[in-house]
């Protein structure tokens, strides 16, 4: 195990990286309650969307694990699965096998940019400062996550956000779950991250936070699996309606997108807890994290789940010591077992990871001291990714909006030769796919 992972190598252990995979599941569980919830308004069985939920995050986090070897963990992302139920509603006659097709066909498309070189050539093209930036302002996207989902910060009364009801459970169980984790990892406790999940459910069974399961065992549902190739109502595969609808490869479009530049900010957010972000900024040995992307993103496509991505909270399992691939495969051993037992890892709430997100949301702030804020050329367009993720709530748009400042700024000034080819290129699809999404 310690050869094939590299796991001394890494100047890690075997127990930190079993630990670091346990801390990264509990702090992505929420999806496998969450995906069904939101997918089964499109008409989708819920029980057969949480085993095709886990099974999916399973087997795409352990190929991350095996032909990636950094601790990076995969499942079906959030917003994207909101707009596909919405997809299956409105443009596809709420047929749920169209809506998925789109999945898959996005995921083919970026899987061909990776293997040709456009995807790395893109980030590598990126400029340093600017990858700074989206590192911090990931940090910051990761904390207002943990925030939200606590209801430490909600909607407020006339405004757009405002404090949470202190009295409320979920805003209790939060506040521990943050107290407990700082105060750990002040204390330099391994395993903090996981310490603080585990006392906050715990905090929240008599807090009415924590229910108890409604079952032990689930039983497994293949029926959404194979969805682009099932017959729509036209007798046609739903693959096929895809490729011959216009409006529905503009939606294709967005989806690639969000997926390509998503994938690059979370890489380099896990890279930097990782320790296999470099001083430039570039991610070591990204191709192979590239390529399962790409393949987890049909995948989801293909099992009905919507579209398998990386996740931003494996930052909590790399914060928490995992530094190779054996981090990963513990995370989607899980998860293969949760589509046994679904009942009982949807006891953690995500009010119980608030805290291990906004740790990690505060070291990913230390990135802002490496920006030249007093160059208008650089701390503009950092500024503009920094706020534009958060404020967003959308990692692309945030990187699209830097991405079309730094351009803007750079011709004002006279100094367009330094933008790089690419990152023209960047830029006019980025302004493409504000103008479509």
């Amino acid at each position: 195990m310690d050869e094939l992972f590299h796991v001394s190598e890494r100047k890690s252990t075997i127990g930190t990286e079993l630990r670091a995979g346990l801390t990264t599941f509990l702090a992505m569980a929420y999806i496998i309650a969450v995906n069904p919830a939101v997918l089964s308004g499109a008409g989708i069985d819920a029980g057969a969307l949480a085993c095709a939920t886990c099974l999916g995050a399973g087997i795409m986090t352990i190929c991350m694990g095996i032909f990636a070897n950094r601790p990076l963990a995969c499942a079906s992302g959030l917003g994207i699965n909101a707009m596909i139920a919405g997809i299956a509603t409105t443009m596809c006659g709420g047929d749920w096998h169209v809506a998925m097709s789109v999945i898959f066909l996005e995921g083919i498309v970026i899987l061909l940019l990776v293997l040709c070189g456009l995807r790395e050539a893109i980030m590598d093209a990126i400029p340093v400062v600017l990858r700074h930036a989206i590192s911090v302002g990931l940090g910051l996207f990761i904390a207002m996550i943990g925030l939200c989902d606590a209801g430490i910060i909600t909607a407020g009364a006339g405004t757009l956000v405002g404090l949470g009801d202190i009295a409320s459970p979920t805003f209790i169980v939060g506040i521990i779950s943050i107290v407990v984790t700082v105060a750990l990892a002040s204390r330099n406790v391994p395993g903090s991250l996981l310490i603080g999940i585990i006392v906050a459910v715990i905090a929240g069974i008599p807090l009415g936070v924590t229910h108890a399961p409604a079952g032990l065992i689930a039983p497994l549902d293949f029926s959404t699996f194979g969805a682009p190739f099932a017959s729509t109502a036209d007798g046609n595969m739903a693959i096929v309606k895809v490729l011959t609808d216009p409006m529905l490869l503009v939606v294709a479009f967005s989806l690639l997108m969000s997926d390509f530049f998503d994938t690059m900010g979370t890489a380099m957010a896990v890279a930097k807890q990782g320790e296999f972000l470099t001083e430039d900024g570039n991610v070591e040995d990204i191709r192979p994290i590239l390529v399962v992307d790409s393949v987890a993103a049909a995948a989801g496509g293909f099992m009905g789940v919507s579209s398998i991505t990386t996740f931003v909270e494996s930052t909590s399992g790399a914060a928490d010591g995992g530094r190779t691939g054996l981090t990963s495969v513990t995370t989607g051993v899980l998860f293969i077992l949760a589509a046994f037992f679904s009942p009982i890892v949807t006891i953690v709430s995500s009010a119980a990871t608030c805290g291990a997100l906004v740790y990690v949301g505060y070291l990913m702030m230390s990135e802002a001291s490496e920006i030249d804020w007093s160059d208008v050329s650089q701390g503009f367009p950092a500024f503009m990714i920094v706020a534009g993720v958060p404020f967003t709530y959308s990692i692309s748009a945030g990187i699209g909006l830097g991405f079309i400042a730094y351009v803007i700024v750079a011709l004002f000034k006279g100094e367009a030769s330094k933008i790089k080819p690419l990152m023209w290129i960047a830029a006019l699809a980025f302004l493409v796919y504000f103008f479509v999404a």
